[in-house]
């Protein structure tokens, strides 16, 4: 726990109420420093009714974004290094962390640069990855590139697996620390599971499952492999129901090719739990994940979660113990361990059971003091450890 309170400025592109991993991640953190120190919260104006929070323990700037391309509902900022340096000159943080690696990041960068403050970062997203899925595969090495340079000018990057920080060691990123991802337990948990939305999904008896999917229907997320496994699941269980919980891109074009499975859109809080906690078996084939957390959601809610060993799964996942691992990009094994479990009702009861006990270990405040102790280590230093922060409120709480 930190001495005294900070004034830490959270650098953002995505925040609730959108919703994706790391708007989820991060307003988690949001809420946890500012039980402890004053958070200046600086994201892209989602809309026209958006406006900056003023409160004693945070305080939002709003800055210009734009569209990101083909990702309907998110936005970069856009670059805000002469506002940013006017912001902090006026009111310096003890610390700047950034989320995100798009123009704004990369300019309070420059401006915490500029004005020496200590800069921490996530390391949140395979963008380089995701760029062969969205039209631009050809900038894949100028992006990877752009991150690693990005990231070794900042004093420390925080991700979320040790194998995560093994893969960009080797890449060439420097000062890298793993602090770990929570889950809710009391949101996602067993004791949501609802008989009457499987009763709707037509799952009757406890000799009938619910197989799901939990996530953006989009390219990137390897679509065709959770219909191929399922295909290969129903031919040996045709009892079998799935259920796809999101949107995205690519799900009005596979609800048309597939109507006969439900397509259950997005969900969110006790609603997205209950989705969860109802079905019994999670397919998650993703190979463009930093982390994936609705790998740690299922486990939480007790699903039999079948995943390719890397990122949560390769961290949480016992194989054959509390979930199914398959080598990472081996869709053969995927399907094979899939439909392993379609007639194993004991498998699949102690996997879920398992699966649970697993994670209420990843409580979110535990993971919260991991990353306090990240910024306190950079932010307290002897000539500055007795300075109290400004509890005024941001300058110009409104940069765009």
């Amino acid at each position: 726990m930190a001495n005294r309170m900070l004034r830490i400025a959270i650098v953002t592109e995505t925040y609730p109420p959108e919703i994706n991993g790391v708007a989820m991640t991060i307003s988690r953190m949001v809420e946890g420093l500012r039980q402890r120190h004053v958070v200046e919260l600086i994201r892209p104006r989602q809309n026209a009714q958006d406006s900056a929070k003023q409160e004693l323990t945070l305080q939002e700037v709003l800055v210009r974004g734009f569209p990101l391309p083909r990702y309907e509902g998110l936005k970069l900022g856009l670059p805000a290094k002469r506002q940013l340096i006017k912001l902090w000159t006026a009111q310096r943080p003890d610390v700047v962390h950034l989320v995100t690696e798009g123009p704004l990041g990369s300019s309070a960068l420059s401006a915490a640069r500029k004005l020496g403050i200590p800069v921490s970062s996530d390391f949140h997203t395979n963008f380089h990855s995701y760029s062969q899925h969205y039209g631009f595969g050809w900038l894949q090495k100028t992006v990877a590139a752009y991150l690693r340079n990005l990231h070794n000018r900042t004093d420390v990057t925080l991700v979320p697996t040790n194998e995560l920080r093994d893969t960009l060691t080797q890449e060439g990123y420097q000062n890298l620390q793993v602090v770990a991802r929570g889950v809710d337990t009391a949101l996602f948990h067993p004791g949501k599971r609802s008989e009457k939305l499987r009763l709707q999904w037509g799952v009757v008896g406890d000799d009938e499952l619910a197989v799901i999917y939990v996530g953006r229907i989009s390219a990137e997320k390897n679509m065709p492999l959770v219909l191929r496994t399922f295909k290969a699941m129903q031919a040996l269980n045709p009892k079998l129901k799935l259920v796809l919980v999101g949107d995205g891109p690519v799900r009005k074009e596979l609800q048309q090719k597939n109507p006969e499975y439900i397509f259950a859109g997005m969900r969110t809080g006790e609603d997205l739990a209950a989705h969860y906690a109802s079905g019994d078996i999670f397919l998650f084939p993703s190979m463009t994940e930093t982390y994936g957390n609705v790998t740690v959601e299922a486990m939480a809610s007790g699903l039999a979660v079948v995943a390719y060993r890397y990122a949560a799964a390769a961290q949480h996942i016992k194989h054959q113990e509390n979930g199914l691992h398959a080598e990472f990009g081996d869709e053969d094994q995927f399907i094979d361990r899939a439909c392993g479990l379609a007639n194993d009702m004991a498998s699949v009861a102690t996997l879920r059971a398992q699966s649970h006990q697993t994670m209420l270990k990843l409580d979110w405040q535990n993971i919260v003091d991991e990353f306090e102790q990240a910024l306190v280590q950079l932010a307290v230093k002897p000539e500055v450890r007795h300075v109290t922060p400004n509890l005024q409120p941001a300058t110009d709480p409104n940069l765009g």
